[in-house]
């Protein structure tokens, strides 16, 4: 019997050992699975396209002192992201603008995403809302968010009654 290969030309183990699996986890399937999630997409958006967007990937750290939260937005202008705190919950939302084809210009293949972004993140803790600082640099939006002096840590100073 005859083993299909994969899509590569390589046989994975399950393949050597279950012969009909090639078939079942061949390409077209999740092909087919793609494009049926593609076709319930786009009966959300408005335009009959794909819904648009893409996801903002972040870094909550935390010190004694500050929280501090960084994102990743290349290609970004500083001016298209609002970032707003209410309560004890941060919201960082923009927009990665498209970039429209130029006449004459063949594209090949078209990968990077774009559209708008929106996180929303619960905080540990309450902050000074007065104090905090968003700066973007090559790409990535640093938010600073001063911690509420009634939650830093205070260290207790234990003395002895003698």
């Amino acid at each position: 019997m005859a083993i299909a290969p994969a899509i590569r030309g390589t046989v994975s183990r399950s393949e050597r050992s279950f012969p009909g699996l090639s078939t079942f986890f061949g390409r077209a399937p999740l092909w087919s699975l793609r494009n049926e999630m593609d076709n319930l997409m786009s009966s959300f958006s408005g335009d009959g396209g794909l819904v648009a967007g893409f996801d903002a990937m972040l870094d909550m750290s935390e010190t004694d002192d500050e929280i501090e939260v960084r994102m990743d937005v290349p290609g970004i202008q500083p001016e298209e992201i609002e970032v707003e705190v209410s309560g004890n919950t941060l919201f960082i939302k923009g927009e990665r603008k498209e970039e429209k084809e130029a006449k004459g210009k063949t594209y090949h293949r078209i990968e990077r995403t774009y559209g708008s972004f929106s996180r929303s993140v619960t905080l540990p803790c309450d902050v000074e809302s007065d104090h905090i600082e968003a700066q973007c640099e090559n790409g990535v939006l640093t938010v600073t968010l001063p911690k509420s002096d009634f939650r830093k840590p205070q260290k207790i100073t234990v003395k002895s009654k003698s």
